[in-house]
């Protein structure tokens, strides 16, 4: 069911039909997002870099792109169909996308399964016909889709994030749209994003097939309420998620997140015992919060996996290094026990304090300078039974943050194939140099808790492509 899914995600011409003049429609945000990037003018954004054709019977121009009465006066051939009309009008539209022979639709109208017994009777009709005409369908009642590589902001989110390598697929247009919005303030980028709507046709399974395969997409994260097709998700979950990670945020672990479910997607959720296991069977990464989700994605996009469950942490505060060795403990991470001769590399540096803790967490003490952090980056990383770092550091009057980043990042370039985590503690004066350690591809963290669950998920790994 993935195949014909490049045309969502890669075509070189879109017809925008319900393109409108209003600025205060979707239609609007539509054509603007597609002809200029963005509604926002973020720095991120920028025009669709293929042809774009809008259609409206009662508009010559939008946004000073000329309109089409009906689809059928587009002499091209169409790639991509958007429909944003009212509910009751799509149908009619979809029959003119099958009679142009469109190669993918995504209806962004609401108004259907969600709304009413007639609304699913006219989903369900719709569904029918593009199948019969082997025509992928994503919606109706969606956000839309965003391919960043080509600038395409198929959708009414009022902004386009940065370029990366995580691909997001979501059954929340809502929550898609706010991720965005601080996508752009943290610089966290995506390769793709997809609002499903109420997946009439193609469902998460079938984006999971598709990211499998994407050249661009390094790691797939799920929003998920209700799975259509249990068997047939944890088949294609369980195969895919061998070869790039997966993670999933699943809604509705209550009775009454399952109750509002059903109304907010017209679909129906079963017991979330059930989907946990389900989760474990095929190999998922199991998120319980959205900024989990997006830490854990983090880590997999920017760090190797290590080559076995053998951690070391180095920090200049002994409290931090405690509470992330508990969490260690409790997530399943071997914390090594540092050998005599690594203890004795470290005390012949001649830069550790003499109170250094000599030990696993490796507590170089408060008043630590970048020098006594390269030392001990630089030693510990080279143990062959070392097999990743997690770096803490807490800001004293004599801390050096920026320094310290750029002593991570050099010791990250010498041992590339090592996983380092960082937790700089602080807000406004350790701001410029977690941006640092981000920018270049150490994941970052606020807290010593979400290293270590960073970490372990790193870990759960091991053995997997």
């Amino acid at each position: 069911m993935s195949q014909g899914l490049s045309s969502l995600f890669n075509p070189r011409t879109i017809a925008l039909i319900g393109a409108s003049r209003d600025p205060k429609s979707v239609g609007y945000g539509l054509a603007k997002n597609l002809l200029e990037g963005c509604v926002m003018r973020c720095r991120y954004c920028a025009p669709f870099l293929g042809k774009v054709f809008l259609v409206n019977p009662f508009a010559d121009k939008i946004l000073g792109a000329s309109c089409h009465r009906i689809l059928a006066q587009v002499k091209e051939q169409i790639d991509l169909a958007i429909i944003a009309t009212p509910a009751p009008l799509v149908e009619d539209q979809v029959d003119a996308c099958i009679k142009k022979r469109v190669k993918g639709v995504i209806i962004i109208s609401a108004g259907f399964a969600e709304f009413s017994a007639q609304g699913r009777e006219s989903q369900e009709r719709i569904v029918k016909k593009l199948r019969r005409a082997k025509i992928p369908l994503i919606g109706p009642n969606c956000l839309g889709i965003i391919r960043t590589s080509t600038h395409l902001n198929a959708s009414f989110a009022p902004s386009m994030p940065p370029k990366g390598n995580v691909a997001f697929v979501s059954q929340s247009g809502a929550l898609a749209d706010s991720i965005i919005d601080w996508a752009i303030e943290e610089s966290y980028g995506f390769s793709s994003i997809v609002s499903l709507g109420n997946s009439a046709d193609r469902d998460v399974s079938d984006f999971i097939e598709y990211f499998a395969e994407d050249l661009e997409t390094k790691v797939i994260a799920l929003y998920i309420e209700s799975i259509r097709d249990g068997r047939r998700f944890l088949k294609v979950a369980g195969s895919v998620s061998k070869k790039k990670p997966i993670i999933v945020l699943k809604a509705g672990k209550t009775l009454r997140g399952v109750k509002a479910i059903s109304s907010h997607t017209g679909n129906l959720a079963g017991d979330y015992d059930i989907y946990k296991a389900a989760f474990r069977q095929a190999g998922v990464v199991l998120a319980e919060s959205v900024e989990e989700m997006f830490d854990i994605a983090k880590v997999f996009a920017t760090q190797p996996v290590p080559k076995k469950n053998a951690i070391a942490i180095v920090t200049n505060g002994g409290g931090p290094g405690v509470l992330c060795a508990d969490y260690c403990s409790e997530f399943g991470i071997n914390l090594v026990e540092l050998d005599k001769a690594t203890i004795k590399e470290l005390d012949r540096s001649g830069v550790m304090h003499p109170a250094y803790s000599r030990a696993n967490p490796l507590d170089i003490v408060g008043d630590a300078l970048p020098v006594r952090y390269k030392a001990a980056l630089d030693i510990l990383l080279a143990q062959d039974y070392i097999a990743g770092l997690i770096v803490i550091q807490t800001l004293q009057t004599m801390t050096e943050a920026l320094e310290d980043a750029k002593i991570v990042i050099a010791a990250k370039q010498k041992h590339p194939g090592k996983p380092i985590i960082c937790t700089y503690m602080g807000g406004k004066f350790t701001k410029s140099s977690f941006r640092y350690l981000e920018e270049n591809g150490i994941p970052d963290y606020n807290d010593v808790r979400k290293s270590a669950k960073a970490m372990a998920a790193l870990i759960s790994r091991i053995g997997k492509k």
